[in-house]
């Protein structure tokens, strides 16, 4: 099938973002991350005849494992390798980076501040820790989340660099708390009230964009009766 592909480019954190407009022929049944990369490969101009320099863009797995390759994919925050062109019925794709990011390079974001978020509720296992059977499927689930951003990206609450962290610091927190001992939680449920709890509008914008089918409300309220209710997880 033929197809119009649009690309938002931007060479460096302090240029001007543009747009580059490839037609190409691709099969219905090819991920977005493989026609990026056949892009890549080959020697081809944009429908103005300029040259289309390799695409910046950043992959790993590929197999949807590592959340490396998010990004904007017609308006969606999705993964690259875990879309089909013919899943997004339209013969106009659109790549376009995060845009609760700092912009790299074309479709690489800076999300460092996910770790930094991370280590600033204090969201570590320490020695003590222990697994029980009552919450050894809640620990799994969240333990799950391969931190890349697209719940962030639909969050209307979250801003990087702000107090609010999002469903990527508190899906990976439901799963420390499910697993420190009593005495060992002070920390991480101070930081949660100031950091999660407090900037939560619960619109669950987050609760059907992620890629790995966490199910973020859950862990959101159990997390919530723990942090802040002081009960146990259901």
């Amino acid at each position: 099938m033929k197809i119009t592909v649009k690309i938002k480019r931007q060479n460096s954190p302090d240029s001007a973002p543009f747009y580059q407009t490839i037609h190409r022929e691709c099969d219905k049944e090819t991920s977005v991350a493989t026609l990026i990369r056949e892009i890549n490969a080959e020697n081809i101009s944009d429908i103005e005849g300029k040259p289309v320099e390799e695409i910046s863009w950043e992959c790993s797995c590929l197999q949807k494992k590592c959340g490396a390759c998010a990004m904007r994919i017609n308006g969606i925050p999705r993964l690259a390798c875990d879309t089909k062109i013919a899943e997004l019925k339209s013969k106009t794709v659109t790549l376009e980076p995060l845009k609760k990011f700092p912009v790299v390079r074309d479709l690489i974001v800076d999300r460092s501040v996910m770790r930094k978020n991370l280590l600033a509720i204090h969201n570590w296992l320490e020695s003590e820790a222990s697994q029980s059977e009552k919450n050894v499927d809640l620990a799994y689930d969240a333990s799950r989340c391969i931190q890349c951003g697209c719940c962030l990206e639909v969050c209307p609450n979250f801003t990087a660099g702000e107090s609010f962290f999002g469903a990527a610091a508190f899906v990976p927190a439901s799963r420390i708390l499910s697993q420190l001992p009593k005495g060992k939680k002070y920390d991480l449920v101070k930081e949660y009230g100031k950091h999660i709890y407090s900037g939560c509008g619960k619109s669950l914008s987050c609760h059907n964009i992620c890629p790995v089918g966490i199910d973020i409300e859950h862990k959101l309220s159990n997390s919530n009766a723990v942090a802040v209710w002081k009960r146990f997880f259901k």
